[in-house]
């Protein structure tokens, strides 16, 4: 695959014909990802839901790519609220991973959230995923709360989330 630097990077609204796609991302991403419905309901009910989209090239052969026929290199769905928004869903596809592209998805999310007029901006993590709690800090979110057994694992078996804040404004 030639490097994405390379050619043209683009955001572009998540479209409900990007669904499929985007949930069959969701698959390999997580254990237990979002689904079909869940993304339709993203995007149909006033969330900001971006992609994170590249030219795809003759020898590419990632099977996500968006209704234009653009490799989806990530995404990211938020919710805004009366003066925060919550980041739902921030994603990378595997090729595309430890390059950089989720710090420029946060930025981009930051930078909208600013222009929204909101004060800080604000997600659950699982408290075993020790490279998304590492980028969140290091873009500036802090720890601030512990939601008990949020997340599902396996059977009966559930997870805390680690609740983080960043504030939007100095």
């Amino acid at each position: 695959m030639t490097n994405p630097v390379d050619r043209l990077v683009q955001f572009a609204p998540m479209q409900a014909g990007d669904v499929p796609m985007v949930a069959e991302l969701e698959k390999v991403a997580y254990a237990h990802p979002w689904t079909p419905g869940n993304l339709l309901d993203a995007v149909h009910h006033l969330n900001h839901a971006q992609l994170l989209l590249c030219d795809a090239g003759p020898r590419d052969v990632s099977p996500w790519r968006n209704t234009t026929g653009h490799l989806i290199m990530g995404y990211f769905v938020a919710m805004k609220g009366v003066d925060e928004v919550h980041l739902l869903n921030l994603t990378v596809a595997p090729a595309f991973r430890r390059q950089g592209w989720a710090t420029l998805l946060l930025s981009a999310l930051a930078t909208w959230s600013r222009g929204q007029q909101a004060t800080s901006l604000w997600l659950e993590v699982r408290q075993s995923n020790v490279g998304a709690l590492a980028l969140y800090e290091r873009v500036g979110f802090k720890q601030v709360g512990v939601r008990k057994r949020y997340y599902p694992l396996k059977a009966n078996a559930r997870e805390d989330a680690v609740v983080m804040q960043l504030p939007l404004i100095p």
